[in-house]
């Protein structure tokens, strides 16, 4: 007789004597089983639809909303700031009056730059920003250059300036996170966790994007909807508000009294964590340079150019005022100062 042409299937026996004797082959279809009947009760399930309702000619979704609200508590925490460390309250309402619409333009440029083949064939759908399309890193670097330009022009302090808008911002970026979740504004690699979110609404973006995506959506079923996946910007979320602690133990905390050291604590935290977290983001899969996103090697220049203001502000003395000259330099040993007059 001649050899079977296939391996016969491995069995496991209990020692000791008689037992059931199980093929590894239907331990893998059982496993199977299991994951189809269990896993849907082991995700969150996002049934909402993205669209809030009509306002007139302008429509209002959820992360319209939360991005507004996230404006909001941004500028209010800012301005709370300010007066804690002593800056003007009316310069600090000037600066955010000219913060957030550069933060805007900067957030609808970035996003317009990464995807230009798809606004170049219609140029004046670059001015339809109610119809989505922001960057988060647009909106950082935006409103902090406008900003910073206006407060070089009109005398402002710079470095008090910065470390109140780092507050801003965090907390702002964080809010509007929660828009993102209920929209599923971003889709991110496929995950069995019990914390996966599925979206069921079919005007979803995680859910009409799952056929484009299918090869990282591996749990879609039915060729429609999105299987479960990472809640990326949810993550992205907790790592503002953990970064939103760090600052406030950087500017009351031992490292107090070093204006401008809060800021690029920010800078360096952000870009760390939205570094990694674009890992699991799918819809930022383009590179720009070989194994980067946009993103990316964004985070990475911002961290490159944070470490030295850090490592200078962290070698000065604690000073009150980061408009204040410099004190004079203690007189030689030796040398009595000689008074005139």
């Amino acid at each position: 007789m001649g050899r079977p042409t296939h391996a016969p299937r491995r069995s496991v026996q209990p020692r000791g004597g008689a037992g059931v004797r199980v093929s590894w082959g239907a331990l893998l279809d059982a496993g199977a089983c299991v994951e189809v009947l269990v896993l849907p009760f082991l995700v969150i399930t996002i049934p909402w639809s993205p669209n809030i309702t009509h306002l007139g000619p302008f429509l209002l979704t959820w992360h319209g909303l939360f991005t507004a609200i996230g404006i909001l508590v941004g500028v209010q925490l800012s301005l709370w700031v300010g007066r804690k460390i002593g800056y003007d309250e009316d310069d600090a309402y000037t600066l955010a009056l000219v913060g957030v619409p550069s933060g805007i333009i900067g957030a609808r440029a970035l996003y317009v730059w990464e995807r230009w083949d798809l606004y170049s064939p219609n140029v004046l759908s670059i001015f339809a920003i109610a119809e989505g399309g922001i960057s988060v890193w647009g909106a950082v670097l935006g409103g902090v250059l406008g900003a910073l330009l206006f407060a070089l022009w009109r005398g402002y302090p710079i470095r008090k300036g910065l470390d109140m808008a780092s507050f801003g911002l965090i907390i702002g970026m964080a809010i509007g996170r929660i828009g993102d979740l209920v929209n599923g504004e971003h889709l991110a690699r496929a995950s069995n966790l019990p914390w996966a979110v599925v979206y069921t609404y079919p005007d979803s973006p995680a859910f009409c994007w799952s056929n484009p995506l299918n090869e990282f959506c591996r749990l879609a079923t039915n060729g429609g909807g999105v299987g479960p996946h990472h809640p990326a910007t949810t993550y992205e979320m907790l790592g503002d508000l953990v970064i939103l602690g760090v600052l406030f133990f950087c500017l009351w905390g031992p490292l107090k009294r070093r204006p401008g050291l809060t800021f690029f604590v920010f800078l360096v935290g952000y870009s760390v964590m939205r570094y990694f977290v674009t890992y699991l983001r799918v819809d930022s899969a383009d590179t720009i340079v070989p194994g980067m996103t946009v993103p990316q090697l964004t985070s990475a220049l911002v961290v490159l150019g944070s470490i030295w203001p850090i490592v200078y502000l962290l070698r000065q003395p604690p000073i009150d005022d980061d408009d204040a000259p410099p004190p004079p330099p203690p007189p030689r040993a030796g040398r009595v100062p000689v008074r005139r007059g």
